[in-house]
């Protein structure tokens, strides 16, 4: 079996030089190894060879058969760690709410990460309000702050104009 541990170790190790991080780490029971990255500045395929070749140094094929993905997270993929959120400040997102609510708006603040490692962050959402003199409703970008523990799920909202 894949020690998830050492594998971890390696990739953080791995990422230690670059400004990537890790999205997340699978290991299925057929020991499947997928790895996502990501970074600020957008993951390179010489990030993904120097992770695969940190992973293939550290565990023998030949003592523990598998299968090694390591890629980007997708540009379509909900957020899986704080760093996607900030990343993402000034970008508009599209969030689903746990009591399934969607919001779409611009991305402003990420908050800090607290010890159970939620946090809180704030979307600019359009509404309509009602301004006095006006005959028409105006749409407002009001403030919406959100906790991670009230998010279902939230991704980069992509817009054709």
């Amino acid at each position: 079996m894949i020690d998830r541990q050492l594998l971890s170790d390696t990739v953080s190790e791995a990422l230690k030089m670059t400004d990537a991080f890790i999205v997340d780490i699978r290991v299925s029971a057929d020991n499947g190894i997928t790895v996502e990255i990501d970074s600020p500045t957008g993951v390179d395929i010489d990030t993904c060879v120097n992770v695969t070749r940190a992973i293939e140094s550290k565990f023998d094929r030949d003592a523990e058969d598998y299968d090694l993905e390591v890629g980007s997270a997708g540009l379509t993929s909900p957020f899986k760690v704080k760093e996607q959120y900030d990343k993402n400040v000034g970008n508009r997102i599209e969030v689903l709410t746990r009591d399934g609510r969607k919001l779409r708006g611009e991305l402003v603040e990420v908050g800090d990460r607290r010890e159970d490692g939620s946090f809180k962050f704030t979307i600019l959402v359009p509404e309509k309000v009602k301004v006095e003199g006006k005959k028409r409703p105006e749409l407002v970008e009001k403030p919406c702050e959100l906790d991670t523990t009230m998010v279902k799920s939230a991704c980069y909202l992509i817009e054709f104009k």
